[in-house]
């Protein structure tokens, strides 16, 4: 395994101090009148909902996005319907396909696996791409063991920038995802060192609430980048207890509902020109027992009261 040299540290460092810090405070607030408010299916996961349904309760509960999972859209193809059919639900129902959860192995340091995981990621954003979907997730799927090895950042970088490349085919790009729980890219600052050196201008980060905080990233963070890396953030909330170590996903709640330093994460994010998409990502088991158009609604209703407050 290769590791970052203190040379290697300090010219990232000092170019993430030039090209984040210092767009920042150049751009105009964020207005957010002009956010998108999102849906990640997670959220509604447990009711079992085809995804043409779900189109259907997520445009009728007033939001301005959908973010389905790469799962979902292959079940719908191979039932036999029709994805330009699904295409057109969507656009005739006003959302628009923001992102996309998919699991491909572009980050793992076995060769094979990752050409693997560049053609998984290619079929995906082929199928994404014919219901109009933008973006998708790139999660560090295959290193997110406690025993896998720790990747190489600058390793990591060069890879993403092959995702990136592949996405430019589809019009489709690939999010460096953080993931609190996993052995690699847990830490916003490792998600914004591969995002930043793969020396990609279509390079961008996927952030979320409650992964920042499981990975124990300061949310202080966020201050120093600019708004256009942030493309999408995942929006939800945590509970005081379980602690960081013992709590995962299924905890996760309605943003506002938790503990999370909103005053602080809704000022940065206005301050560093966040304009972009919010999107709501939950997996709490007491929501998929309720009606689906109940938790809709709740939801938008708590992703806009943050903003407000």
């Amino acid at each position: 395994m290769t590791t970052l040299n203190r040379r290697q540290l300090l010219a990232a460092s000092t170019a993430a101090g030039l090209t984040l810090a210092s767009v920042a405070p150049a751009r105009a607030a964020a207005d957010p009148t002009k956010l998108r408010f999102c849906l990640n299916t997670s959220t509604i996961r447990g009711q079992g909902l085809p995804i043409e349904e779900e189109v259907a309760l997520v445009s009728a509960a007033g939001y301005d996005g959908i973010e389905p999972w790469m799962r979902e859209l292959e079940a719908y193809r191979e039932a036999g319907k029709s994805i330009p059919d699904l295409k057109k639900k969507i656009a005739d129902s006003g959302l628009r396909v923001e992102s996309a959860i998919g699991f491909a192995t572009w980050i793992v340091d076995d060769e094979a696996q990752r050409k693997a995981g560049i053609e998984q990621l290619r079929h995906d954003m082929d199928l994404l791409q014919q219901i109009g979907g933008v973006r998708i997730a790139a999660p560090p799927i295959g290193m997110q063991k406690p025993d896998a090895t720790k990747v190489d950042l600058l390793a990591a970088a060069e890879r993403y920038a092959a995702a990136l490349k592949v996405g430019r085919e589809f019009g489709v790009t690939p999010q460096v995802e953080v993931w609190g729980f996993s052995r690699n890219l847990s830490r916003l600052g490792e998600a914004v060192f591969v995002a930043l050196e793969s020396g990609e201008p279509d390079a961008c980060i996927l952030p979320d609430v409650y992964h920042i905080y499981k990975g124990g990233s300061s949310f202080e963070g966020l201050h120093m980048l600019s708004g256009v890396s942030i493309p999408c953030f995942h929006f939800n909330d945590y509970p005081a207890q379980p602690g960081r170590a013992e709590i995962n996903d299924s905890y996760r709640v309605y943003p506002g509902d938790g503990v999370a330093p909103w005053p602080l994460i809704i000022s940065t994010l206005k301050k560093i020109g966040f304009n972009g998409v919010v999107s709501l990502e939950l997996f709490n088991k007491e929501y998929w027992a309720q009606d689906p158009k109940l938790v809709l609604e709740t939801g938008l209703k708590k992703l806009k009261a943050v903003f407000a407050s």
